[in-house]
């Protein structure tokens, strides 16, 4: 029997397991750990603040399609780190956290920085509402089944975190290596549920015999890496692709098929589709309150009158928000892929809809040309669309692009054209101010060979200028463009049209960012003409090393057809949304 630290042998198993990056920050709970990552093939991306480490190990795994790892320190490690984990978790993104908890043998005593003011050795509970499960590793011998057990639950079914919080005297102990060795005989591909051929049939004489049907792509069309298959469908029987926020990217922007993005941030067109639509046919998205109009059925989806044929892997998604006529609990490729063998063998030369085209081309020439004039205004500070519009020109169809919340995320939803499913990587259902730069560093290092840009707004990247420290010494060449309107600038507006004030949501002086970075040694441009932007991003892309473009704007608000009905909670009986803030 050969034993060996559990350390030592913790760093073998994720070498194993393929494991290439773990963010993370030290602590005196899991240098034991750390020590052995230095002779290790694993690199350490250190960060100088856990929420960093946490947001950027999701932009990680949302581009490797696989579990990233994190490792905290306990108490205020854990608590720093919570934020980016809880926001990965409401958009299912795979990570495995591993945190240093106090040593098992003063449990009760309360040692330095542990949280245990209702129980004793309970930290792991502070991760309950959001992670998948939560393990407290009670004994050593335990770790190797745990850590088979915490990368399965976070990659299958509906993907998300999970926590592995380790005292830290167990990462000292000694354990039988064969222990660990087990682990190897377990299969890391699980065979995904998919549909019979029956209710595949049903679904599509279904979808047959509607006259005006709609697709409705959410998220779990990405993570489940079944775009492709969803435009083999659409375009077999040519019916439109509508998408949530999360969803956008399934098809590609310049498909004729691709209707958009739907709720408050949609266009009229494209919610009247969907409202007007006698089935929609859903897959992988829960419903959401801002894609959804706060589910009223005068905006956005008018279910069950329209008929709902609902594709998940959540069961808890079907029917929540909207009852379903048919709901299968399904992988979306499996399931997909019998749908699309099953298409063609009932309607092998597949419907055409050219009037639908027409009406799709028709509707984005439109809006481009109503668009035009603010995509090429001059005006300084910059008009958020003349951003876009420069953005748009200057990068590469495959490049990723991060966005944080306000603008940069309402805005690009609407009105950026993304072309690769997986490429726009977005912060939806928790939303978190801060996500966008630290995710872009994530990306960058899982897609080494992919321009990166980070669309972010002043109080997003606010949030954690620090990030900066680790793109310099790591060098990750991202590009972050902070559209910069020295404000909270969508609360501003909201603010504003509704109570008349601006007051905590703008602010006096709005710090130089790009003198921050080259504080921090990284390259910084400050944009003092609107014809200055797009060659300096142009540079800032052929430099090939992390670079801040701080581009001033003006705070003119995302334009929306939509309905969110927290304005009725402002202002009952009127119809207001949100006003510009100069």
């Amino acid at each position: 029997m050969s034993k060996k630290l559990v350390s030592n042998l913790l760093v073998d198993y994720l070498e194993g397991r393929g494991v290439e990056h773990i963010f993370g920050l030290c602590g005196h709970t899991n240098i034991a750990f750390l020590s052995q990552l230095e002779n290790s093939k694993i690199d350490f991306i250190n960060v100088r603040h856990e929420q960093t480490a946490s947001h950027m190990a999701d932009g990680y795994a949302r581009v490797k399609k696989k579990a990233s790892v994190v490792l905290s320190h306990l108490g205020p490690g854990l608590t720093n780190a919570a934020t980016g984990v809880a926001n990965a978790a409401l958009d299912s993104i795979p990570m495995v956290v591993i945190a240093g908890d106090i040593p098992s043998h003063f449990y009760g005593k309360h040692p330095h920085q542990e949280v245990n003011l209702h129980s004793d050795a309970s930290q792991y509970e502070i991760y309950r509402p959001f992670v998948k499960r939560a393990w407290r590793v009670d004994r050593p011998d335990l770790l190797p089944e745990i850590m088979e057990k915490a990368f399965q639950l976070a990659e299958t079914g509906r993907p998300g975190p999970v926590l592995v919080d380790v005292p830290m005297d167990i990462f000292s102990k000694e354990i039988d290596e064969s222990l660990f060795e087990r682990a190897k005989y377990h299969t890391r591909s699980i065979t995904k549920p998919s549909i019979d051929d029956e209710k595949a049939k049903e679904i599509i004489e279904k979808l047959a015999s509607s006259k005006n049907p709609v697709i409705y792509a959410g998220g779990g069309v990405i993570l489940a890496d079944a775009a492709e298959e969803v435009r083999v469908f659409a375009e077999h029987f040519d019916i439109p692709v509508a998408h949530s926020l999360m969803g956008k990217g399934v098809m590609s922007d310049d498909n004729d098929l691709t209707l958009g993005m739907t709720g408050f941030w949609g266009t009229k067109f494209i919610n009247e589709k969907t409202r007007t639509a006698d089935t929609i046919f859903a897959l992988g998205t829960q419903f959401a309150e801002a894609d959804s109009s706060s589910w009223e059925s005068e905006y956005t989806f008018d279910i069950p009158k329209t008929k709902l044929i609902h594709i998940d892997i959540n069961p808890e998604e079907i029917g929540r928000n909207y009852p379903a006529e048919i709901g299968v609990v399904a992988d979306l490729k499996q399931a997909l892929t019998v749908l699309n063998r099953v298409a063609k063998e009932l309607y092998p030369k597949g419907k055409t809809n050219d009037k639908i085209r027409q009406e799709i081309h028709n509707y984005k020439k439109e809006f481009l040309a109503s668009n035009k004039e603010v995509r090429e205004d001059d005006s300084y500070p910059l008009m958020p669309q003349r951003i876009l519009a420069d953005v748009e020109t200057v990068i590469p169809k495959d490049a990723y692009i991060t966005t944080d919340v306000g603008w940069n995320k309402n805005g690009v939803g609407q009105q950026f054209p993304i072309y690769k499913a997986g490429s726009i990587l977005t912060p939806g259902g928790f939303a978190t101010m801060g996500f966008g730069a630290p995710a872009a560093m994530g990306a960058k290092i899982a897609a080494p060979d992919n321009v990166v840009i980070s669309l972010v707004g002043d109080g997003g990247f606010g949030q954690n200028p620090s990030l900066l420290a680790t793109a310099a010494e790591e060098n990750i060449p991202v590009v972050w463009v902070i559209m910069n309107n020295s404000s909270y600038g969508t609360i501003a507006g909201l603010e504003k049209a509704h109570y008349d004030t601006t007051y905590g949501t703008v602010f006096e002086d709005s710090p130089d960012y790009a003198a921050i970075a080259k504080a921090y040694g990284v390259e910084g441009i400050k944009i003092k003409a609107a014809d200055e932007f797009k060659p300096a991003l142009e540079k800032a892309i052929k430099m090939n090393k992390p670079v801040v473009l701080d581009v001033p704007m003006i705070n003119n608000p995302v334009p929306t057809d939509g309905h969110w009905n927290i304005m009725d909670i402002y202002s009952p009986g009127k119809k207001v949304h949100h006003a510009s803030v100069k």
